[in-house]
């Protein structure tokens, strides 16, 4: 015995859905759950990989397609992908209340990990646990904001911890290498921006190690391009200057 299934519905499971109002009515597309954020960020670019279905539902759990009519109405064309790709942009991820909480808890944990990776007690060069890390987000009250990325806001905690505890960004660790005649003066240029030049050997040309900021390190590699016309160079001999240990907050 067949069942008759009306040719306007779409049955869909495991499904993501996105919904925009337009034109006084609702479109819904079904995506893949974590492949809207994906896409968003920009590290998705297949829209394939992120639609369940190129369709645009009037109501995805009940699975009615969208007239061609209303598309064209509400968003100017009745192009299927167009639509989809304006809705993937500017719609609203519908979520439970129970996912969205996952979510903040997981966001949670890798601003924390991002942190403990960049930071360092500074009086004794060693790195905090993440769970240290996130004990210090809670004593604080951070709030994880779910339409910023964690590399973002690993950056806000790192200011806001300045506040309540020691801590700071590990210093890189390079090599720099200048040129006879510009060396000097390209010393006195950059040295604010060196934290602490650990040796300095000037015979035919300028060689320093020293300690810097990962902040700074775009504006010294451009300075030393531009200066040297690249005859200069840089090299990274650490992305973090650290000892040995997990540091301990007593």
């Amino acid at each position: 015995m067949s069942i008759f299934t009306p040719t306007n519905q779409i049955r869909l499971t495991n499904v993501a859905v996105v919904r925009m109002k337009k034109g006084g009515q609702r479109f819904e597309i079904a995506c893949y759950k974590n492949k809207v954020v994906s896409w968003r960020s920009g590290a998705e670019k297949d829209l394939d990989e992120v639609l369940q279905t190129h369709s645009v539902f009037v109501n995805v759990s009940k699975g009615q397609v969208a007239k061609k009519d209303d598309l064209s109405k509400s968003f100017g064309t009745d192009d299927i992908t167009e639509v989809c790709k304006q809705i993937l942009a500017k719609g609203e991820l519908q979520v439970s209340d129970k996912e969205r909480q996952g979510q903040l808890e997981t966001m949670f944990r890798d601003i924390a990990t991002i942190v403990a990776e960049k930071c360092v007690n500074p009086e004794t060069k060693r790195p905090y646990t993440v769970s240290l890390i996130e004990r210090a987000m809670k004593d604080i009250h951070y709030s994880v904001k779910a339409n910023k990325s964690t590399k973002q806001q690993a950056l806000e905690v790192i200011k806001q911890l300045k506040e309540s505890m020691e801590i700071q960004r590990a210093h890189m660790r390079l090599r720099l290498v200048l040129p006879a005649k510009e060396g000097k003066k390209l010393k006195e240029r950059l040295k604010p921006l060196l934290k602490v030049v650990e040796s300095e050997d000037f015979d035919e040309q300028l060689e320093m190690v020293c300690l810097v900021d990962p902040g700074c390190f775009r504006e010294i590699d451009e300075l030393i391009r531009c200066e040297t016309k690249g005859r200069g160079s840089l090299e990274v001999l650490n992305l973090k200057d650290v000892e040995e240990g997990d540091e301990k907050l007593e």
